[in-house]
């Protein structure tokens, strides 16, 4: 089906990325825990969404599309008052456009009153006891940790946008999460997307099974432009503009290598079966946008993974203009060498036993969507909770290690105690920004 706008064209050409959705410090409501819903149970199926920028507008968008077709939103959750108002407007504009298709009551899934758009930090409480039977979190990555706390507690069914949290008190906190939601019987879907795609799935079941031999290595870039920055507004205050740009400001979001580059992390992870490195050597530094007004992190990292039987993964990013992109990946096996293009169609094996994968492909955000919903119908919950917190850890490490100029092992870095958010959250009250680090002298906690 042809789908007039996407969380990524939203995202890229809309005004809506200026935003930021709810966030907040954790629930402390309990609930009880939700049963797989059969469709003779509950028809309509009650969604959620906490975090109403240009990601979550996307999400939401693919989850009214979703083959299941008994989805409906029926609350939104966001920090920002207009941005509920542009997501509303651009799901109402998108749906519309979709009436030559004659889907019916396509329209009539978007059900959300006045009563039902909270604003606020504690928007996130408000959104989850709402009624909703499953909830989007596309909150900056910083607020995701409690965000599912919260739904797990209340029994709910996730779609949780990568990266899951931005240090490592917040991956422990998503591993219990997932944890406790695998007990309820729950559905929790990560937005880690490349794994929903038709052709990697071909490509890494090959490697998987042993086609290209042992792995030895993994090299993969997600080498990309910057991330538009927002000028100070009037009557903005500091907590404002730094949520507003929390792409750039590292309590927010973790740096770019934690928002953006851990998408080829979690490749990385799924190449070696999500078992976990013995440790990481990285590097990086800012060489371009060094401005008051720029944030407070690196434009560019490289690393080396050392994992069990000597294997490495290598892995390289940047966000700096004027430079060329490639998001590509290779792994090399003891028998061949298998091949991920970028964005490009080319997945392919070289070696011994060659392979091109030649199928159709296929809309990976709304697949994620499509197995979600599915799950929940059928009483068969997909559960992501934890291979998404171990990849998020991938970039976390690799960060901790070029911040530092040490090398990280994996046990150091799940047990760090560095929290990067302040204890609480208002307006008024923004935190300071912590000065890029410089390896050698910015000490691992």
């Amino acid at each position: 089906m042809k789908k007039p706008i996407s969380r990524r064209s939203f995202l890229r050409s809309s005004a809506a990325a200026a935003a930021v959705p709810v966030v907040g410090c954790a629930a402390t409501e309990t609930g009880p825990a939700a049963a797989a819903l059969a469709a003779s149970d509950r028809p309509v199926l009650r969604v959620g969404l906490i975090g109403c920028g240009g990601r979550g507008t996307g999400a939401a968008y693919q989850a009214l599309s979703a083959e299941d077709g008994g989805v409906h939103l029926t609350a939104m959750g966001d920090v920002f008052p207009d941005r509920i108002q542009a997501s509303h407007e651009s799901l109402t504009a998108a749906l519309g456009a979709n009436v030559e298709e004659q889907v019916p009551d396509r329209t009539e899934r978007l059900d959300v009153p006045a009563a039902r758009r909270f604003v606020g930090f504690d928007a996130y409480e408000k959104v989850i006891a709402s009624g909703v039977d499953v909830v989007i979190l596309t909150t900056p990555p910083v607020f995701r940790p409690d965000h599912l706390a919260a739904a797990v507690r209340r029994g709910l069914h996730v779609f949780c946008e990568k990266p899951v949290a931005v240090d490592a008190p917040g991956v422990r906190s998503v591993l219990e999460s997932a944890a406790a939601s695998k007990r309820a019987g729950l559905s929790l879907v990560s937005g880690y997307c490349w794994r929903y795609n038709v052709r990697h799935r071909a490509l890494y079941e090959r490697v998987l099974d042993g086609r290209i031999g042992d792995i030895r290595a993994v090299y993969s870039t997600y080498n990309a432009s910057p991330l538009e920055l927002y000028a100070r507004q009037p009557g903005w205050s500091e907590m404002e503009w730094q949520l507003r740009n929390w792409q750039h400001v590292q309590w927010l979001s973790g740096d770019h290598i934690t928002e953006q580059g851990c998408h080829s992390l979690d490749k990385m992870a799924w190449t070696f079966g999500d078992e976990p490195p013995l440790s990481v050597t990285a590097i990086g530094g800012r060489q371009t946008g060094l401005g008051p007004e720029t944030g407070n992190l690196f434009d560019h990292f490289g690393a080396t993974f050392e994992y069990a039987g000597g294997a490495r993964g290598f892995h390289m990013s940047r966000q700096m203009a004027g430079c060329p992109f490639d998001n590509s990946d290779y792994v090399y096996g003891s028998r061949g060498t298998a091949t991920v293009q970028g964005w490009t169609p080319l997945h392919r094996i070289e070696g011994d036993d060659p392979w091109l994968y030649e199928g159709e492909g296929n809309d990976m955000y709304q697949q994620e969507h499509d197995e979600l919903f599915a799950s929940i119908r059928s009483g068969k919950p997909i559960q992501d909770g934890e291979w998404m917190a171990k990849s998020t850890l991938l970039a976390v490490m690799l960060r901790m290690s070029a911040y530092t100029g040490r090398t990280i092992t994996w046990e150091e870095a799940l047990a760090s105690e560095e929290r990067l958010a302040p204890e609480h959250f208002s307006m008024d009250a923004a935190p300071a920004l912590r000065p890029r680090a410089t390896p050698g002298v910015t000490p691992f906690v």
